[in-house]
């Protein structure tokens, strides 16, 4: 997180912390088991959606329940959360498998009455605001993002399971995209190019690519939405967000907002259900002009090909298998804290967390021992529970489960663990660190996506460059040294979309976010990300 999403967050802590003065009923922290006797009593409140989207909002503590307006439903729009469904699913708190709520699935049906109206909507939208009145609209939206952070960051471990804090930091995250693309938009500028005859003029327009659909992962379920919508919706585009299954009242409370930030009708839908049916509809519609999606490198690549017969463009935001190097020269110290910040945030479920640490032989041992104790002293729980917990449960049992079987497959080839190596009760996995690991290891070739650091070692930068990209993912990558030359060294030769040179914290708004090779396509985020949504249209006029 940037300085200035740090500091909203701050200003974001000490609002709440002077509204829990005020009004300690509403925002009492919960004893041990409060939220799961909650959680209880809301699911037996009766068949009632009402009733139990009340009883949901009292368990988690909401100011404002209404963001649970669609729990219960599918949000097929965002205005209206109408469906025809008659199928369900169940949304689970993965620190203790609870239920908090069922949720109608958009039936196949129903998805080209949903692109209909968007692409209805998108003319208006296009036409009729302006892109100053565009960015108006979501910068209320970003304003009514971070008036709400303390609920949203509620709703988010509840669903998704990171600690409160790490939730409150994506909350600041995400509404930083909002406030970035308000102002991003109405800089989308053409050109007027000389023209080789006298009697002719040459001008590029940019105009907005039409309806676009987004498909959203767990991980982070609101900033990858914000990422994604702020700058469809800057460039006059509208969108339809199949989030993912496992986080859907993040996304329902994220369209609440929009709507009551003016967002027209139509504009910003949600449908949810199915992943394969659901993609499948929305790569094969030819109303949909893009899709953009964060999610595996299999997937993305099954996406692709659907998208082909008819010819949409596309943005992915693929997997990672992210290097972190520890030159001879680092500050052991400052590496082992950017580590932490890398690794171990959000359980290791991020797509640009450290995966391979690739550490100079002479500082290896230091290295090793910092960080497990680093590691060792994070408290796992759920959040809702105890908010000093730094670290929450993976994402569900099986995802639990993979990662235990990276770690027993490099311990059968001699890793050395030094911290964690073992699941702990239900989705939580024991912050890991392993030495001695070795490029056949799963742990080295494959994307864990949790909390287990793989440490190998290098003696000299050409080695290290080697280890680092021998792998077919490009997105995020890490180098600590307190050299100069060594750092445009390694910046230049790391085949990836992203270098972090002496941090661990990449992510910004500000910057263009994407990878090379199998780790996607396009960028998100920055200048760059609101001109993935625009079409160039050269005009010629003669006869002047």
């Amino acid at each position: 997180f940037g300085a200035r999403v740090r500091s909203r967050a701050f200003r974001d802590c000490a609002r709440i912390a002077s509204a829990s003065r005020a009004s300690p009923s509403s925002f009492a922290r919960a004893t041990r088991g409060e939220f799961a006797r909650a959680v209880r009593a809301m699911s037996t409140a009766g068949e009632d959606d009402d009733a139990r989207r009340s009883a949901l909002a009292a368990a988690l503590k909401l100011r404002n329940a209404n963001l649970l307006r669609f729990a219960g439903a599918s949000a097929t729009n965002a205005s209206r959360g109408a469906s025809r469904a008659s199928e369900t699913f169940e949304v689970k708190n993965p620190a203790t498998n609870a239920t908090l709520a069922t949720v109608l699935v958009t039936p196949r049906a129903a998805i080209s009455d949903v692109l209909r109206r968007s692409e209805d909507a998108q003319k208006v939208w296009a036409t009729e605001f302006s892109a100053h009145a565009r960015g108006k609209v979501i910068r209320r939206w970003f304003e009514l993002v971070e008036a709400n952070a303390e609920d949203l960051a509620r709703i988010m471990t509840a669903e998704q399971g990171k600690p409160l804090i790490e939730s409150r930091g994506e909350v600041a995250y995400a509404a930083s995209f909002l406030e970035w693309f308000a102002e991003e938009g109405k800089r989308v500028y053409g050109d007027v190019v000389p023209s080789s005859s006298t009697g002719t003029r040459i001008m590029v327009v940019k105009q907005p690519v039409g309806v676009t659909a987004a498909i959203t992962p767990w991980n982070f379920p609101l900033a990858m939405i914000t990422r994604k919508a702020g700058a469809a919706l800057a460039a006059g585009c509208s969108m339809v967000v199949k989030p993912s299954e496992e986080t859907p009242l993040s996304a329902f409370a994220l369209g609440v907002l929009a709507e009551q930030a003016g967002c027209p009708d139509g504009v910003l839908q949600f449908i949810v259900g199915d992943p394969s049916a659901i993609g499948a509809a929305l790569c094969e519609s030819p109303v949909v002009r893009k899709i953009t999606f964060t999610g595996s490198t299999r997937v993305g690549k099954l996406l692709m090909k659907q998208s082909a017969d008819t010819v949409k463009r596309v943005s992915m935001e693929l997997g990672g298998n992210a290097p972190f190097v520890v030159c001879a020269d680092a500050d052991v110290d400052a590496a082992v804290q950017g580590a932490m910040a890398s690794k171990f945030r959000n359980a290791g479920q991020t797509c640009v967390c450290a995966q391979r640490f690739i550490v100079h032989a002479s500082v290896e041992a230091e290295f090793v021992q910092k960080l497990a104790d680093a590691a060792s002293a994070l408290v796992m729980g759920d959040g809702l529970e105890n908010e000093d917990a730094t670290q929450g449960p993976l994402i569900n049992a099986a995802h639990a489960e993979k990662v235990d079987s990276h770690v027993r497959d490099a311990m059968s080839k001699g890793a050395v663990c030094h911290t964690g190596g073992k699941r702990a009760h239900g989705s939580f996995y024991e912050p890991t660190v392993l030495s001695k690991c070795t490029e056949d290891m799963l742990v080295m070739r494959e994307e864990t996506f949790g909390p287990v650091a793989a440490v190998t070692t290098f003696v000299d930068d050409a080695e290290a460059i080697r280890i680092a990209n021998a792998t077919t993912a490009g997105l995020a990558s890490y180098v600590y040294t307190s050299d100069v030359k060594r750092t445009f060294y390694f910046s230049e030769k790391l085949d990836f979309g992203i270098v972090g040179v002496n941090t661990g914290a990449i992510s910004t708004a500000q910057a263009p976010f994407g990878g090379t090779k199998e780790s996607g396509i396009g960028r998100e985020g920055g200048k760059d990300g609101v001109h993935e949504y625009v079409e160039q249209k050269y005009v010629c006029v003669g006869g002047l």
